[in-house]
């Protein structure tokens, strides 16, 4: 293959198709035989792909280091991280666990959340991110971050408006309290409204106010750059001409997102209009540099990704943005690369709030009991779609029901929260006055829904432990009617499940550098090759817990670009980066 020429095989990149709606097609790599003879457009030390929390802070710790960095992005910036509640998980004895009165160790949190983590990542990969966990927080208050003290009264899946510290997952379940000391982690970041905008704001204009950093908007990375060894030296991007195209481009994806909640159909068709614009304007734009940072999140927004590799959730309320198409994900797979749980989602069952529903009882199909309701939405969502067939119902009495209303008119809950519990109580739920006639309603054999009630109820008396291991505050007696059941099935249309992708490209803990499995397995790095956020396995790649993986992008977006920095330190490092690169690394218009 020579330099300038390539053939693209259209067959090579089978989950890009555009009909998906607004997926990123990727190409086979490039082969440049001869980097220094070929046209680049710019150059830099580091490229980084992908303007969310993990991109950005790649790119923040590359240039603080000394380092010429160019971030590349599809659309204006943000994607997932921009939309998310912005909580990031941190503990181990932050600040604003001592002024809440909460004593906190990194071993403890260490402990939690092993149970939560499992085999994603190394034991000492864990402890360490638990160990820095307090340095986290404050990296981002000197970015201009601000978080707070107050916990609120109960559990809760995302607090209200005053309160930014709180149990975001399990640790308060007995389940998992009884291997580590309880302590909230969750650590909302302060602002007016969802706080996703709020942190990733914080990230954005600490970006663009670092020097050495150049940001490349409506530029989609289409393929790396490869010299004759295999090393990473480059991506080529498509960019939009600056104007009236890039305007429109932005206009499109903007309305995506916004319509994606009432209209999936209609976002979908506007997401074929952002692809088809860039398919018949964008230019190619080539960018050599001495390391390529991927970090363009998720695949949950690729149909035929998720059909291929996790088809349980083919039906799942997407949540993201149009640029988590797996693209990232595809383009280490170009050169090789190793991939690890791609079946790893996680879809959100939250039942509280309201607080009530969370005392009901949730059954199956065939009127079993799914699990504990009190745990963490996304356990609860992962039983239902991993080991129930994503059929679900939560069963309540008319004392629960109308507590549960009472909670979304008086209780400070946010209208995501409020209005479909209310809507579901009033209009969307299937009644009647006794068990037999709601299993007979829902089509449940009716001996095994009274067996699963009476064990419930046994519980909730207080005569014997809960079987899955409820609380007793938490268990309510369901022994008088009348009676309501809530279709909270992983593919219900007036209660949507939504779900995210967790696994990714194959990478160094330490660093983030891409791997590809060498002979006997081993797995071999890819010179020039990174990965960070949900585009790489880390530690959200197993169980979700709100925060995690928020937190993983800060974590291991640092890590990425700290090892850039002390690789670029070392004597001959990337000395085919001639110092043409220093001249005309910013020419480029951004």
């Amino acid at each position: 293959m020579t330099a300038n020429a390539f053939v693209p095989d259209p067959a090579s990149d089978p989950v890009s198709d555009p009909a998906c709606g607004g997926v990123n097609a990727v190409l086979p790599p490039l082969v440049v035989a001869d980097p220094g003879a070929y046209r680049w457009e710019a150059r830099s030390d580091v490229a980084v792909i992908g303007f969310g929390a993990a991109g950005a802070c790649a790119a923040l710790e590359a240039a603080q280091g000394g380092l010429d960095v160019i971030v590349a992005e599809r659309f204006e910036g943000g994607g997932a991280s921009a939309r998310s509640g912005g909580v990031v998980y941190a503990g181990g004895g932050t600040p604003y666990q001592r002024a809440a009165g909460y004593r906190d160790t990194p071993e403890a949190m260490a402990a939690y959340l092993r149970q939560e983590v499992g085999d994603a990542v190394g034991n000492g990969t864990l402890q360490a991110f638990c160990a820095r966990s307090t340095g986290m927080i404050a990296w981002l208050e000197q970015l201009g971050a601000r978080f707070a003290a107050t916990v609120p009264p109960r559990k809760t899946s995302y607090p209200a408006q005053d309160y930014y510290l709180y149990y975001s997952g399990n640790e308060a379940v007995a389940e998992y309290a009884r291997h580590a000391e309880p302590a909230p982690r969750g650590h909302r970041c302060k602002g007016s409204g969802m706080s996703g905008h709020v942190l990733y704001g914080v990230l954005r204009r600490a970006v663009q106010a670092q020097a050495g950093v150049d940001v490349i908007r409506h530029a989609a990375a289409r393929r790396l750059i490869v010299d004759g060894q295999g090393a990473v030296i480059g991506v080529e991007l498509r960019r939009l001409p600056p104007g009236r195209l890039q305007r429109r481009h932005a206009r499109l994806a903007h309305w995506a997102e916004r319509l994606h909640n009432l209209s999936p159909a209609l976002a979908d068709a506007l997401r074929r209009r952002v692809t088809q614009l860039e398919e018949n304007f964008a230019l190619p734009y080539a960018v050599r540099a001495g390391a390529v940072v991927l970090a363009t999140g998720g695949f949950i927004f690729n149909p035929a990704m998720v059909a291929a590799h996790a088809p349980k959730y083919r039906r799942n309320w997407r949540l993201g943005t149009t640029g988590c198409d797996g693209s990232g994900i595809r383009l280490g797979l170009s050169v090789g690369a190793a991939a690890r749980h791609l079946e790893r989602v996680s879809a959100w069952r939250f039942i509280n709030p309201p607080f009530d529903w969370a005392r009901g009882c949730v059954v199956d199909a065939q009127g079993a009991r799914i699990g504990n309701e009190e745990v963490y939405g996304a356990r609860l969502g992962h039983a239902i779609c991993e080991e129930h067939g994503g059929r679900a119902w939560l069963i309540l009495n008319a004392g629960l029901a109308r507590a549960a209303l009472r909670d979304c008119v008086t209780g400070r809950l946010w209208a995501f929260q409020r209005v479909p519990a209310i809507m579901l109580m009033l209009f969307g739920a299937t009644r009647a006055p006794g068990i037999e006639l709601l299993a007979g309603k829902l089509g449940m054999p009716r001996a095994a829904l009274l067996a699963t009630l009476a064990a419930y109820n046994a519980a909730a008396r207080g005569e014997r432990p809960d079987p899955t291991g409820k609380s007793a505050p938490m268990c309510a007696s369901l022994e008088r009617g009348p009676y309501l059941a809530i279709d909270i099935s992983a593919h219900s249309r007036a209660f949507p499940c939504p779900a995210i992708t967790l696994g990714g490209l194959r990478v160094d803990e330490a660093c983030g550098q891409v791997l590809a499995e060498g002979a006997g397995g081993q797995a071999a790095p890819i010179p020039g090759l990174y990965a960070v956020g949900r585009t790489a396995v880390g530690i959200a790649s197993n169980h979700y817990v709100s925060g995690l993986s928020l937190a993983d992008c800060i974590w291991s977006g640092r890590n990425a670009g700290r090892r850039l920095v002390a690789l670029a330190d070392q004597p001959g490092r990337n000395e085919d980066i001639d110092e043409h690169t220093k001249e005309t690394s910013h020419e480029q218009p951004s």
